[in-house]
């Protein structure tokens, strides 16, 4: 089996391939930082569908993911666009805690594993 690393910068890859799956790098809102959590959510939840659009994945295939909040009690702002964006039936195992982040601009970054269509 072959790793493919798409989308490579200098320290990190945004997506890596590896045994039929995908693990994707924590996303944030680069399109909208300091937007609400609500928008940033929305924003991160798009660049992961392309993301796995673009290694023969989609979000019927996530089999986890972890999401970090600056602030927990954003939480249920998160999981409302979170539950219209998960397919459903096909929630994965997921993990949410509260964190600091690499910008304060960011309030909001998920990252996951899926599985690669087959």
């Amino acid at each position: 089996m072959q790793i493919e690393r798409h989308e490579t910068g200098k320290r990190m890859s945004q997506a890596v391939t590896y045994g039929g799956f995908v693990f994707l790098a924590g996303q944030v809102a680069i399109d909208a930082p300091g937007a609400s959590v609500h928008e940033q959510t929305t924003n991160i939840l798009a660049r992961i569908t392309r993301l796995l659009e673009s290694v023969g994945s989609n979000p019927t295939r996530i089999v986890s993911t972890t999401i970090w909040l600056t602030d927990i009690s954003s939480f249920e702002d998160m999981n409302s666009v979170w539950d219209a964006w998960v397919p459903a039936g096909h929630a994965p195992a997921r993990a949410t805690v509260e964190a600091r982040l690499a910008g304060p601009e960011f309030t909001v970054e998920i990252g996951m594993i899926a599985a690669i269509e087959t």
